[in-house]
């Protein structure tokens, strides 16, 4: 038999049907792996992206929450796999297949729901992803790990302060890397065995043989007891009864240079959401988008490139420290370290200053814009100004916790109200 790549062997299951709450009205209509990023590429692209360039040719995609946007977005923009390669993306939507009144229960219960699915794609290896995170990774190394180390389940694991740790699920590893505990957002972490300030966190990354997972699976279904969660079941289970290894995202993060720095974000309030889209219009981002050999696939609409105009005093059409996608038209307005998505149109006299504007957007004249998130389609209205008084803006919009405030037309639309 030809020696065939663990990627060609595996599949990338990935997690999407969390609603993400933390990032409120933004995941109203939307699920979270769904929520823009980037300019142009929604969060999920990057798991996907990840997959593709790691040589894994095989996806499916769980999905739950208000799950249209997500696979409309999967139908244009990843629609260019060919069966007759023996490649795929499957949409999985819980769809009561196994009783009537049952969705997904937990993470695990979306790989069980599809066991007989996944029967069919005649794989040796599962990987198991969560569609909701921003980092570049190179799987087939985690892959290797696995097989070489004969582990039960490898785990992906983030290097993080050991005084940060505890919001996070935190192994204990021996100097093998086998996770000798998994704890739970623990109060005192314990550290990795090479440094004592650091700790070992979960990414909710898993590899397992498919042989071993399905019968790990069918197995946590008759389980009364259980809550059919990988992270809250499954791998404890694992590290208890068998053998678990952490892999480090150290090795395997993909990086512009030998010196940048490890990248991997959850952006699932909305200041780390603002904070992570604004931190890609610094002058050399820690993540490249720019990276030509592990682009971030994504569905790209076909539109003009951004135009500037008019070039007036206090009307003049300009971007600064800023990051303006296709199709956007600066009519008269001072642009600063913001970043624009698609469609973007704005008129003079106005402001935008670390402005996080989603597509579809209209700023009307003279309004002015600070330390914002707006909603795709919304219409600013004139003169409107956010982010110059907190107590004002909080009586319409949402102010999140670091001062950013969230502007959807609902919200618009009620303020208009009365």
């Amino acid at each position: 038999m030809p020696h065939k790549r663990l990627s060609s062997r595996t599949v990338a299951f990935v997690l999407a049907g969390g609603r993400g709450s933390r990032l409120k009205e933004l995941t109203d209509s939307r699920v979270k792996p769904a929520v823009y990023f980037g300019g142009k590429a929604r969060i999920i692209d990057f798991a996907l992206s990840n997959a593709l360039n790691s040589g894994i040719r095989k996806m499916a995609i769980a999905t739950q929450y208000k799950a249209h946007s997500l696979i409309r977005h999967c139908q244009r923009g990843w629609n260019f796999f060919r069966t007759e390669r023996n490649e795929f993306l499957d949409i999985l939507p819980a769809s009561q297949r196994v009783s009537e009144n049952q969705w997904y229960l937990g993470t695990a219960d979306a790989v069980t729901q599809n066991i007989d699915i996944i029967d069919s794609y005649d794989i040796e290896y599962v990987l198991i992803l969560a569609g909701d995170h921003i980092y570049k990774m190179d799987y087939e190394m985690m892959l290797q790990q696995h097989v070489d180390s004969k582990a039960d389940v490898t785990v992906g694991c983030l290097t993080v302060p050991r005084d940060e740790a505890s919001a996070f699920g935190v192994m204990a590893v021996d100097s093998d890397s086998v996770i000798t505990e998994f704890l739970e957002k623990p109060a005192n972490p314990p550290a990795t065995p090479d440094d004592p300030s650091k700790s070992l966190a979960s990414m909710g990354i898993y590899v397992f043989s498919w042989k071993f997972l399905r019968e790990l699976l069918s197995a946590d279904a008759g389980d009364p007891n259980s809550s059919h969660d990988f992270g809250s079941d499954l791998i404890p289970g694992i590290v208890k009864n068998g053998k678990a290894v952490a892999h480090r995202f150290d090795e395997s993060c993909v990086r512009h240079s030998a010196d940048a720095p490890v990248y991997w974000r959850d952006v699932g309030t909305i200041d780390a959401f603002w904070k992570a889209n604004l931190d890609l219009t610094d002058f050399t981002p820690d993540l490249d988008l720019w990276d030509t050999n592990w682009p971030i696939w994504t569905y790209s609409e076909s539109v003009p490139p951004a135009k500037f105009i008019h070039n007036e005093q206090n009307r003049r059409g300009m971007a600064v420290s800023s990051m303006i996608s296709g199709g956007s038209i600066i009519s008269g307005t001072e642009v600063r370290n913001s970043l624009l998505f698609t469609q973007v149109h704005t008129n003079s006299y106005s402001t935008l200053d670390h402005a996080v504007v989603l597509p579809y957007v209209t700023v009307n004249r003279h309004a002015r814009l600070t330390n914002v998130v707006i909603d795709r389609g919304v219409v600013i209205p004139e003169g409107l100004v956010v982010g110059e008084d907190t107590a004002e803006d909080a009586k319409h919009f949402r102010v999140s916790p670091g001062g950013i405030t969230l502007i959807t037309q609902a919200m618009l639309d009620k303020k208009a109200a009365g």
